[in-house]
């Protein structure tokens, strides 16, 4: 049975009951009326009549012949004989005509006495008024026990009536609130995240759908929390991922300026574990941590976008170096739907770790004063050696020395030129131009050897080769190969004592065949062996001589690996430095 089932049939009992007692009532208070309307027409007239009729007589006592009397005495009698109810009044009625003709025969024959049919008259009469006198006092004694009856019966009714009224008062709304109840209950378990407290199905009424419906609802959101859970978690754990991997150093400030997060690089800069920071606001911090307050200066500041702009670097030293940073500054704000605003909910503060970028500074500060004086060296002697071949009395073989110098400081001039137009070409994403061909390392050897013979000849310095007769041929770019082994043999005559000797080795190594360019000059630091394959690194060595530009072994290392191959180094502080390559065997 349905709940609406239920309370339609509650509502049709009370209406049921409340029909019934009306029903009841009018019909008691109909009956009564009915009985009182027949006690004033039967009994009380006659009785009414009967005085009449003694009035009339009572005129005929004073009056024989009164025919005033006499016509009251009919008129009655003759209406008493249209109302006889009782039993026993016919023969009374019967009684008062035979007393009446013969009062009226006497009284022809003797009009001037009272006749003796006066007295059985009266009598009659009388006995009439006393038969519906008493048929008066015996209905209405009826009358009285019917309508006592009638109130206890219609009290017994409007009593049940009242019970069955309560108990469908007590049960319909309950029926309707108690389901009401368990839907409130477990939405308030709802409410709380405790998808678990289902509805128990108890009817297959509008409460049983709704319970079923609810309760797999309950089941969608389970699965649905577990899925959004897990999703959630994931989504956490990769944020949180990110913002730890950050090399940045990352703080979150609320509304309120309380801190909400501090990654590890912001901990580990401000040398603050995080429960020290998170949770805690940020005027509290600034008093205990001096970088903290240098931080956080910026967020007073009238113009905070131009006190960000215009702070300085951050130099912070980080084991044992020294590390710039960049404060940035970024306002945190939230749609809110309710209000239909954007609403500040923090501040966002990085610190960048723009070292690379100092550090490039420097380097390109260093480039342009080391190009600049690779520059001005050579062509401050070009500008000299050209003033004294302009004198006329210059001797032939002085003027022939000149000349050689002043081709030697232009062959370094386009070296230089030569190694930043192959920078700016790998710059530009051009790549490398390559002509590979099966090629005899023995041959290249001997062109480097040619090549920088006058400038082992100026240090007094020997080359050892040792080549193996079988050193298979290697598949390479002869000119680019040959550049390699030019700059790497310029570099250690460059940084080799006078009256020392270079080595230039070659074997086979599996698949490749490796080259080697020793020399006994001061040695590089073990830190450094990766440093100096960057473009413009220097080194200085113990005369503190910065050397070339910086960018010969960074093109060396790009002409080898794109060949297939290797560079490095393998050098101690004082032992001299050994510069290998390798190259794809090819035939």
């Amino acid at each position: 049975m349905t709940l609406k089932t239920k309370i339609t049939l509650g509502f049709v009992a009370m209406l049921a009951l409340l029909l019934s007692i009306g029903s009841y009532a009018f019909y008691t208070v109909r009956q009564l009326d009915l009985k009182s309307r027949n006690i004033l027409k039967d009994n009380l007239y006659s009785v009414d009549l009967g005085q009449q009729m003694l009035h009339g007589l009572d005129a005929l006592r004073e009056e024989p012949g009164s025919a005033p009397g006499l016509r009251q005495l009919q008129r009655g009698l003759t209406r008493e004989a249209g109302n006889i109810t009782e039993p026993g009044e016919r023969e009374v009625v019967d009684s008062l005509t035979q007393q009446l003709a013969a009062y009226q025969g006497d009284l022809s024959r003797d009009g001037r006495a009272l006749p003796p049919a006066w007295r059985p008259l009266r009598a009659q009469t009388l006995r009439m008024m006393n038969l519906n006198t008493a048929a008066l006092t015996r209905k209405n004694t009826l009358a009285n026990h019917y309508a006592e009856q009638a109130n206890r019966n219609l009290i017994l009714f409007i009593t049940v009536a009242a019970l069955l009224g309560l108990g469908f008062v007590a049960s319909v709304p309950e029926a309707a609130v108690q389901p009401l109840r368990k839907l409130s209950a477990a939405l308030s378990h709802a409410t709380a995240r405790d998808f678990a407290a289902t509805i128990p199905q108890e009817s297959n009424d509008e409460f049983g759908q709704v319970a079923l419906a609810f309760n797999k609802m309950l089941s969608e959101l389970r699965e649905f929390r577990s899925s959004t859970a897990a999703e959630l978690l994931t989504a956490r754990n990769r944020a949180s991922s990110i913002i730890n991997t950050l090399d940045e150093g990352l703080l979150v400030l609320d509304e309120s300026r309380r801190v909400l997060l501090a990654n590890p690089v912001m901990c580990e800069l401000l040398g603050l574990p995080p429960e020290k920071l998170v949770g805690r606001p940020a005027s509290l911090v600034r008093l205990e941590n001096d970088l903290f307050q240098t931080l956080t200066a910026p967020l007073d500041a009238p113009n905070r976008e131009q006190a960000v702009a215009e702070a300085p670097l951050l130099t912070i030293t980080q084991r044992g170096e020294e590390a710039f940073y960049r404060l940035a500054v970024q306002d945190l704000v939230s749609y809110n739907e309710a209000s239909d605003k954007t609403e500040f909910i923090g501040q966002l503060l990085t610190l960048r770790n723009v070292s690379d970028f100092k550090k490039l500074d420097q380097v390109k500060s260093n480039f342009l004063a080391t190009v600049s004086h690779e520059l001005k060296t050579p062509l401050s002697s070009i500008n000299l050696s050209l003033k004294v071949l302009q004198k006329d009395n210059l001797p032939e073989a002085e003027r022939q020395d000149i000349t050689v110098g002043i081709q030697r400081e232009t062959q370094r001039l386009q070296r230089l030129v030569s190694e930043l137009l192959d920078v700016s070409r790998l710059d530009s994403g051009q790549g490398i131009q390559l002509n590979f061909a099966p090629t005899q390392l023995a041959e290249v050897v001997r062109f480097a050897e040619a090549t920088v013979q006058a400038q082992l000849a100026n240090k007094q310095l020997t080359l050892q080769t040792a080549l193996p007769p079988d050193l298979p041929p290697v598949r390479a770019d002869v000119e680019k190969t040959t550049w390699v082994l030019i700059n790497l043999l310029a570099n250690a005559i460059r940084y080799s004592p006078a009256g020392e000797s270079i080595a230039v080795r070659a074997a086979r190594a599996g698949k490749f065949v490796q080259v080697t360019v020793q020399d006994r000059g001061p040695g590089i630091a073990a830190e450094h062996h990766d440093k100096i394959f960057q473009r413009f690194a220097q080194l200085p060595d113990k005369a503190g001589y910065t050397g070339g530009s910086g960018l010969g072994l960074s093109i060396a290392r790009e002409f080898i690996t794109t060949q297939g191959g290797r560079l490095w180094i393998e050098s101690e502080l004082g032992s001299g430095s050994a510069f290998h390559f390798t190259l794809p065997v090819g035939g």
